[in-house]
């Protein structure tokens, strides 16, 4: 490559850092980060674990999130003095070098530079996931297992912390459903695309003929409330049923009724949450889920549009958004994005960056056009 293209390239990435500086608003993140870390300083913080735990991850994560541009940043300062010192050597092989970490750059830049595209109301806020098995039996109820497992996988990677609320299992295996947080900001923007049906193809590992089988999955994702936020429940509306807390096969994980299950009679929502030891802890738990599906539903309707905020999906033929192949060919393509990869175990192992980058482009440019 010719210094020239270089030099073009350079500026242009530097041009886009000092966007993407601007539109996440890094010195805002800095000023929470400090005040964060005086409270985290505070003898008392973990009188109250729930608060500790909320706070001590929003830090983590949003120093994460600093650290991240700051890294990022460096490389494209530090790719400006290899390519200046290669150019003075006229060293061919430290060109190439230069060169290749010039595309390295650029990726990390682009995928960093979608975070630009979330502006939405909610996007900043952190994520519930609810997935749902659907049609498709035993089968189902494992896909949607290895989908909670693909997002846990891909908040681990991004070391988002992830609050399980509750995991519902199927007799069989698999799960009839979970609900969990992703504690990032930026969570609920990012993820947001992921709410429709899923569909995978395969062989079924439990049908003794060996027959493809084809099962879905719903998924669902609301942002977590902030304290600023108008959503008000009367208790009067709400029925609250306490249980044992179950794990896989049905066997006990608990010998008390301390998981909670809450009922809103005036719209049918159901949370349950049963990952604390305590019924108190886990009814505060579950009311952070209800009221976050509350606050989606109500702005879907003002919205009069029902998958604003929160994707209302059947799980089945007709609606589908990715379909994950795995016989008789392998591939995931996004129905909407028609992006794709021929590579599905890296999918379900939480490398989903890619189809979220296309999402929320095409999100993007699908409201241009309305």
């Amino acid at each position: 490559m010719a210094g020239p293209d270089f030099d073009q390239e350079i500026k242009q990435l530097q041009a886009t850092m000092r966007t993407i500086e601007q539109v996440l608003d890094l010195d805002k993140m800095r000023g929470e980060i400090a005040e964060l870390g005086e409270q985290v300083a505070a003898p008392d913080l973990w009188d109250d674990q729930d608060n500790a735990t909320r706070v001590t991850g929003r830090l983590s994560a949003l120093q994460g999130e600093v650290d991240r541009f700051t890294e990022l940043n460096g490389r494209v300062d530090d790719l400006e003095v290899m390519v200046e010192l290669a150019q003075e050597e006229n060293d061919a092989e430290s060109l190439a070098e230069s060169g290749a970490e010039l595309g390295r750059v650029k990726k990390a830049v682009e995928a960093l530079e979608v975070r630009t595209l979330l502006s939405g109301e909610y996007d900043d806020r952190e994520a519930i996931v609810t997935i749902r098995s659907g049609a498709g039996g035993v089968d189902a109820a494992d896909f949607a297992e290895m989908l909670m497992r693909m997002y846990t996988r891909w908040a681990e990677q991004h070391k988002y912390p992830v609050e399980v609320y509750d995991v519902s299992y199927a007799e069989e295996a698999g799960i009839k459903s979970a609900e969990f947080a992703i504690h990032a900001p930026y969570a609920y923007g990012t993820l947001s695309v992921e709410v429709g049906t899923h569909r995978l193809v395969r062989i079924s590992p439990f049908d003794n003929q060996g027959r493809r089988q084809t099962s879905f999955a719903a998924v669902e994702v609301v942002p977590v409330l902030e304290q600023t936020d108008e959503i008000e429940v009367d208790e009067n509306d709400i029925r609250t049923d306490v249980f044992r807390s179950g794990g896989p096969g049905g066997q006990s994980v608990n010998t008390t009724d301390s998981a909670v299950r809450l009922t809103h009679i005036p719209t049918g929502i159901v949370v349950s949450c049963q990952n604390e030891k305590s019924q108190l802890q886990n009814k505060a738990s579950a009311m952070v889920v209800l009221k976050a599906k509350l606050l989606a539903l109500k702005k879907a309707e003002e919205a009069a549009l029902k998958k604003d905020l929160k994707g209302d999906v059947a799980a089945s033929w007709g609606d589908q958004m990715r379909n994950y192949v795995l016989n008789p060919y392998q591939i995931v393509k996004d129905l909407r994005t028609t992006y794709e990869t021929g590579n599905p175990q890296a999918v379900f192992d939480g490398d989903i960056d890619a189809f979220l980058e296309a999402g929320i482009r095409w999100r993007r440019g699908a409201a241009g056009q309305n």
